[in-house]
């Protein structure tokens, strides 16, 4: 058995982050010339001499800054008036290369020495470079072709991926032309032609065309896609505790069975379908083409390298949150019970307004890709003068895919509410009910977990019994919608890559970023005598809901002025999302703005929705977005901070 011991402190994680030193952000309004930072002290002492560069915009005069060979020579203790001359008679050759890769072809170069000032002046001895820049018109890119050759080129199976080819080629007619657009391009087409089918296809010849004359570039990229792959057995490597029918199992249900064509995405799918089972720390799946080298058309094996996890683990962990304040949990997981082989996870977490005890077993999949799920937790939740102690028992069966998870199972609920105010019990023990559910959630986001577009939609079904005294009837129904939509397009160019990094120039970026829109609702329709437990029944508010208010805030008023839970749940959530620009680069910042509506309710009329508006900040983390909120409620006419970690649908 492992041990780990999480200690989150304060209420939010700190995240350290080491990053290497930047110039100092240039912001002179062109055409005013930007002069390249100095150190104080010692430093600028150490200068042999300064650098000037006057061009028509800030991110073409960092660019030069950053990137020109002069900037090697600056601070050689041995250099003199003589030969910093000859440098800067090669210095222009160097300009223009550098601006070439920018789309700028035709430029005029000036580079000229100042004298150093007077002997006790703070100039460097050697004076200063002065290069003015004059950088022409922009070179666009007239026509991109790509010619494909090998099976790709007439198979009638590849006949979508030679158009996603030549479309994808066309994308970047019209573009200003840089060399990081370039790089991007041929790398674009030629991470497209090896995901699917040809994982052994190349670029074999490509030439970039320049007409100086016209300011065009013509773009011509020739791939040879070789033989196609199919894949056959799987290769489990590493694996002594755990079935390896499992892997096997999951390796097919992601589309690679025996004899499939080879895809880089269905490879992916089944590495993170493997990953979720939780039997391994660490797997890396991949296509032994090597195997194949003595005949191409045979079929590929899949071979999947893994690091076991130990059979049990405990989780001890500290933190908080901005609802419920202090928390501390523990949990405990067996991967494989004695004489069951299902997976135990039991969690114990203690927080100021809610206690959780809970077990959640389940069974290994199945061939089509079904597994048998069951679970029990006790809980406790205060709110304001009410509180709710409660059982849930279920049991059912999952699948869960990429696009498409559904689940029914049967579910028991016991409930009993206290109002401590009163010391009065609301029900006397007995409101407990029995349901059979469906849940049903599709997804469709262009990328996890940073959806730029997309959406997601999510249905859950019940019909039930209440089983205190006359058995009533009840129906429950949930809705979730979740949807992106980006605002307008704007590919990267030259200014704004002004370090030359390669980029995607198909994907565009909006400087607008994106909205996003979330909507809930729910309603439990039953007769008004019908004791429905609290636990089947809504209430909202808090982080993921309705911001500016507290966690649950949000129900049906009392005429002592605190909150139930009621039948009828409508939230809706209006985002603008916004990433932060730094010098011409996206950084992994964005602002968020938004408005919160919603209101529960016992009636089928309209009732007044409790709104909350705010602002907020987001952090694009390796382990998901990260995101702080400071939101206004409405209603009670107050500030509330809102921290929430990582994307879930």
């Amino acid at each position: 058995m492992s041990t780990r011991l999480f200690c989150f402190l304060a209420l939010w994680p700190m995240v350290v982050v080491a990053q290497s030193p930047e110039p100092a952000a240039l912001s002179a309004p062109a055409p005013s010339p930007v002069v390249s930072p100095e150190a104080e002290g010692d430093a600028a002492a150490s200068e042999r001499f300064g650098i000037r560069v006057e061009a028509p915009s800030p991110a073409l005069q960092a660019f030069l800054l950053r990137h020109m060979e002069l900037q090697r020579f600056r601070t050689l203790s041995d250099l003199d008036a003589s030969e910093l001359d000859r440098l800067l008679v090669a210095a222009p050759e160097n300009l223009r290369d550098l601006l070439g890769t920018q789309g700028y072809f035709s430029p005029e170069i000036s580079v000229t020495r100042e004298p150093a000032a007077p002997a006790g002046g703070a100039s460097p001895s050697l004076g200063e470079v002065v290069v003015r820049v004059t950088p022409g018109p922009t070179t666009r890119v007239a026509a991109a072709t790509a010619y494909l050759s090998g099976d790709i080129a007439r198979a009638e199976a590849a006949t979508g991926q030679r158009e996603t080819l030549r479309q994808r080629s066309q994308r970047a007619v019209g573009q200003d032309f840089t060399q990081a657009g370039w790089s991007g391009l041929k790398s674009d087409l030629l991470r497209e032609l090896t995901a699917e089918r040809y994982p052994r296809g190349r670029i074999v010849n490509s030439l970039s065309d320049i007409d100086n004359r016209a300011n065009q570039a013509f773009w011509h990229i020739e791939l040879d896609s070789g033989a196609p792959v199919k894949v056959g057995e799987v290769r489990l490597n590493g694996a002594e505790r755990y079935d390896p029918v499992t892997v096997q199992r999951l390796v097919r249900l992601a589309g690679l069975g025996p004899g499939t064509d080879y895809s880089l995405t269905r490879l992916q799918d089944a590495q993170q379908r493997i990953v979720d089972t939780g039997y391994y720390s660490s797997v890396f799946a991949y296509v032994d083409l090597d195997a194949t080298d003595n005949d191409p058309a045979a079929p590929a094996p899949v071979v999947v390298q893994v690091k076991e996890a130990p059979l049990q683990s405990i989780v001890l962990g500290v933190g908080g949150s901005t609802n419920n304040g202090p928390r501390l949990s523990a949990e405990h997981k067996h991967l494989r019970l004695p004489g069951l082989g299902w997976q135990a996870l039991s969690k114990l977490q203690l927080e100021r307004n809610d206690q959780l005890l809970s077990s959640d077993w389940t069974a290994p999949i199945e061939d089509k890709g079904w597994q048998w799920l069951a679970g029990g937790r006790l809980a406790r939740q205060i709110d304001d003068d009410t509180t709710v102690s409660s059982l849930r028992l279920s049991l059912g069966k999952s699948q869960p895919t990429a696009r498409l998870d559904r689940r029914y199972y049967v579910q028991y609920d016991r409930a009993r509410t206290v109002n401590t105010a009163s010391a009065q019990a609301s029900s006397d023990g007995n409101e407990a009910a029995v349901s059979v559910n469906y849940g049903w959630t599709w997804r469709r986001f262009d990328t996890l977990p940073y959806p730029n577009s997309g959406y997601g939609l999510g249905l859950t079904l019940g019909v039930g019994t209440t089983l205190d005294g006359a058995r009533k009837p009840f129906f429950t129904s949930q809705a979730r919608w979740l949807a992106y939509w980006p605002l307008g397009s704007a590919p990267v160019t030259g200014a704004d890559n002004a370090d030359n990094q390669p980029s995607d120039i198909t994907a565009a970026r909006s400087r607008l970023g994106r909205l996003a829109l979330r909507l809930q609702g729910g309603a439990v329709l039953a007769q008004q005598s019908a004791p429905i437990p609290d636990t089947q029944l809504f209430l909202t508010g808090g982080d993921n809901t309705v911001r500016g208010y507290g966690l649950r805030d949000i129900g049906v008023e009392q005429a002592d002025g605190s909150v139930t839970a009621g039948r009828y749940l409508a939230v809706a959530s209006f985002e603008w999302q916004r990433p932060i620009w730094r010098g011409g680069v996206r950084t992994v910042w964005e602002s968020v703005v938004f408005v919160d509506a919603g209101t529960v309710t016992n009636r089928t009329t309209p009732s007044k929705a409790r709104v909350g508006v705010g602002a907020g900040v987001r952090y694009n983390s390796p382990v998901g977005p990260l995101q702080l909120d400071l939101a206004y409620g409405v209603t009670p006419k107050r500030l509330r901070l809102h921290l929430n970690v990582g994307f879930s649908f």
